[in-house]
């Protein structure tokens, strides 16, 4: 993995103080697994060049968030190098966050429970 930017390391502080109501949502319900589980899950985490809405490094595994500019060729090439870099890569729009989260909950409990391979998110 490559070293984090101090530009980046910044910027992740302040996307933390701005997360948007869905990723306080989610937010909320990683700190409890976190809690409960033992995963160790980091907000607006940076990973190389880039900042993960969600991420725990031990199970190499991100989460995002996407509100309606995301699903393009940008997140595709952000989520290939993050996937050379050995994470899954797991997202939920914004929608899915807010209206169903026990769903959203049921898809990571999903993916922490299975064996290390393809996620089973939106994009996965």
């Amino acid at each position: 993995m490559t070293r984090v930017a101090a530009h980046t390391r910044a910027r992740a502080r302040a996307l933390r103080a701005t997360m948007t109501p869905q990723e306080r949502r989610l937010w909320a319900e990683l700190r409890d697994l976190n809690r409960r589980l033992g995963t160790n899950f980091r907000r607006q985490a940076p990973i190389g060049p880039y900042i993960a809405d969600f991420a725990d490094f031990g199970r190499k595994l991100v989460i995002e968030v996407d509100g309606s500019g995301h699903g393009g060729p940008r997140d595709q090439i952000r989520d290939d190098w993050l996937r050379a870099q050995g994470f899954a890569v797991l997202r939920f729009w914004n929608a899915d966050v807010g209206v169903n989260p026990g769903g959203v909950m049921e898809v990571l409990l999903d993916q922490l429970s299975s064996p290390r391979g393809t996620p089973k998110g939106k994009d996965g």
